[in-house]
């Protein structure tokens, strides 16, 4: 079954292109020119993966992504004029998968959309496949059957990276691992010297299980080295 992939730009002119595009390899594609237009779609129709802009009418694409992430966990890759690194880190930390600047490659596009479907076709795979099974940190409860995680029983909506960052971290307490581990890992992509993905989505990750994300608790950055989940004993010391 083809995949549906939801287009959203107030630019006719970049969803027709990209509908070209998406047309040959064979997904189905939903338009939209604006936010609510966008939500509109996602909730009656089935979407595998949205594209989108941040400058839009109505609701922008930060809103949009915002209000798409209380409820939808589908791969989200953002497109836009706006290639300061602050939007880069603001879209990835509000939820987006991915960012692509304009102007761009329409190839480019299609290949970072193969990526995040077989990014996400593998973790729904791991969900539905995986034994009942739990790993047990503090107050982190994280279900490897649902790819939830519960704080003191509270389910924390997760993405695919966050997950799978988890899973690796607690899998092994106290290990340290590297960016370059962590990064290829997690993307499985090679790590290039200069990305700040890992840094962003340790971030976003410590925003959502530390009290006091400033000062970690669960994860640890080792300077010039990498990151450290805590074992469970540190967490009684």
């Amino acid at each position: 079954m083809p995949k549906t992939i939801l287009v959203v730009d107030d630019d006719p002119d970049i969803i027709d292109m990209l509908k070209l595009y998406l047309d040959a390899e064979g997904y189905q594609t939903l338009e939209a020119f604006d936010g609510k237009a966008a939500l509109a779609h996602l909730r009656s129709k089935h979407v595998d993966l949205a594209l989108f802009d941040i400058m839009m009418p109505f609701i922008d694409g930060f809103q949009l992504l915002r209000m798409m992430r209380q409820d939808y966990k589908i791969p989200v890759i953002l497109i836009s004029a706006k290639n300061q690194e602050l939007d880069k880190i603001t879209g990835l930390k509000l939820g987006a998968d991915d960012y692509v600047s304009k102007p761009f490659s329409p190839l480019e596009v299609m290949a970072r959309i193969q990526a995040q479907l077989r990014r996400s076709y593998e973790f729904n795979e791991s969900s539905e496949a995986a034994p009942a099974s739990e790993t047990c940190i503090g107050d982190l409860q994280l279900d490897h059957r649902e790819c939830t995680l519960y704080i003191k029983g509270t389910p924390i909506s997760l993405s695919a990276i966050e997950y799978k960052l988890l899973k690796l971290f607690m899998g092994e307490p106290g290990r340290v691992f590297t960016r370059k581990q962590i990064f290829e890992y997690a993307w499985d992509e090679h790590y290039l010297a200069d990305d700040n993905a890992v840094m962003v989505q340790i971030s976003r990750l410590r925003d959502k299980i530390e009290a006091c994300p400033r000062k970690p608790v669960y994860i640890k950055t080792i300077r010039g080295l990498g990151y450290r989940f805590a074992k469970k004993e540190e967490l009684h010391s």
